[in-house]
């Protein structure tokens, strides 16, 4: 669609009625909003003319670029055969039968079962009451209780922003809800002091065990994480961490869920992060890059343990929504997922661009203000600091993270700022040129964040 009005007519209407997400509407307001206007590969063009890298893909979703006409043909054409109808009432479709197969094909061989919402939220909110009706059918009600980690992201609804650590989202809501209790996140830049990243993984992994064994290990129904926790500012955790930790729960009869919205689909050079992990959970939550974010969409992946019980112990399953399943949305999925295998992007992710990308993005950990660099797949994080040998963070009040994104911003280049983490999960269709201009530009964007930051007497 062609628009013919002014950037500031655009912000105007914008500012009049829309109220954005994860927003301060007043300051946003105030300054207008960034009005993007077309998207092309791995680059947005927005109403001024501007060309920036999208190095975020989108909100972690666009893995595949942007304007794929192969995506954009099948959701038409999807649209021109059935434009919608529900999966209620004893109904299916072929697009979304089609799709359980496939997925079927491409995650963890313990899943042969999937349901279908909207985004992530839903996604989580779905494992959230099929996980107590699970225990239920099994005669153990009093598993209710469910581990989530300080810092930790699963969505914004209730459910969902309960099961998530970010003390901002409970203040609004009268939030967690009962029955949900959180761990300690493995953050070895801001908690492992003179640990190991090794040793600091089995520490964390230990404490969360002793927490469940505190409040019971057979009241706990489940325990949801990210294997690298994305809006908590890429966190990748030690290698000691998830092993040590999921045979645990694993010792007490606690079912895992893996929060696969942002790993999920090839992040990791893997086609989900708990196969990068090595861990089997008995829930994959999955959205984003399942439709390389051209349709919304969100599907949980149930292992034949739990769909076993469901099937067989189980009646009607009182939940869904009205677009699970959505015809346009499955055929975006099919396409997309196609489009992953048909060209190898996976792989790609995990021996060619990902390996080019990761070794460049480490080198700028020679900066005198960085910190730590580091990067799985195509999803990386770069600590700013004021001393590196004692890891300081800056006042927040300097807000050196958000001055930085900014730079970015102004530099042509996406990246997202999490306190002073920078972060970036680019497409994966990403050429070795774009990913040097990427490199390129980051370090111009650490030099001018290293300058501001001495003018005002913030580096030690």
């Amino acid at each position: 669609m062609r628009d013919n009005a002014t950037t500031a007519q655009l912000q105007d209407l914008d500012a009049a009625h829309h109220l954005h997400p994860f927003t301060n509407a007043r300051d946003l307001n105030a300054r207008g909003a960034r009005v993007i206007t077309r998207g092309d590969g791995i680059y947005l063009h927005d109403s001024e003319g501007n060309k920036i890298l999208d190095g975020m893909s989108g909100l972690w979703c666009v893995s595949v670029g942007h304007g794929r006409e192969d995506i954009i043909a099948p959701i038409a054409d999807q649209m021109r055969e059935l434009t919608y109808y529900n999966t209620f009432f004893n109904t299916t479709h072929p697009s979304v039968a089609r799709l359980g197969a496939l997925l079927t094909e491409v995650t963890p061989p313990q899943f042969t079962h999937f349901h279908f919402t909207g985004s992530g939220s839903e996604a989580n909110d779905t494992i959230f009451r099929m996980v107590r009706y699970y225990w239920s059918l099994l005669g153990k009600p009093e598993r209710t209780i469910f581990i989530g980690r300080r810092n930790g992201y699963h969505g914004s609804t209730v459910a969902a922003a309960s099961l998530g650590g970010f003390a901002g989202m409970h203040k609004q809501g009268g939030l967690p809800i009962p029955g949900v209790y959180h761990a300690p996140a493995p953050s070895w830049w801001a908690d492992g002091g003179d640990l190991s990243p090794a040793e600091f993984g089995l520490k964390i992994a230990r404490e969360t065990l002793a927490l469940i064994d505190g409040i019971g290990a057979d009241r706990v129904a489940a325990m949801i994480g990210e294997p690298i926790m994305g809006a908590g500012g890429v966190i990748i955790p030690p290698e000691t961490y998830w092993p040590a930790l999921t045979s645990g729960l694993k010792d007490r009869g606690i079912l895992f869920i893996s929060d696969e919205v942002i790993c999920g689909f090839g992040r990791t050079g893997e086609w989900f992060g708990c196969e990068y992990m090595g861990t089997e959970p008995d829930f994959l939550t999955m959205a984003k890059g399942i439709t390389s974010g051209y349709v919304p969409m969100g599907a949980v992946a149930v292992s034949d343990r739990v769909a076993s019980v469901l099937l067989e112990k189980g009646g009607e399953f009182f939940h869904g929504f009205t677009y699970s399943g959505h015809p346009a949305a499955c055929a975006a999925a099919l396409a997309n997922i196609t489009i992953l295998r048909d060209e190898g992007l996976v792989d790609r992710v995990k021996t060619d661009i990902g390996p080019y990308l990761q070794e460049k993005w480490r080198a700028l950990a020679d900066h005198p203000m960085v910190g730590e660099a580091v990067m799985v797949g195509l999803i990386g994080a770069i600590q700013l600091t004021s001393n590196k040998e004692t890891r300081a963070d800056f006042p927040e009040v300097a807000s050196v993270g958000l001055s930085a994104r900014d730079f970015a911003l102004e530099n042509g280049l996406v990246m997202r700022a999490v306190g002073d983490r920078l972060i970036i999960a680019p497409p994966f269709t990403m050429t070795h040129a774009e990913a040097d201009e990427l490199i390129d530009t980051t370090r111009k964007v650490i030099d001018l964040t290293y300058d501001r930051a001495r003018r005002m007497g913030l580096i030690h």
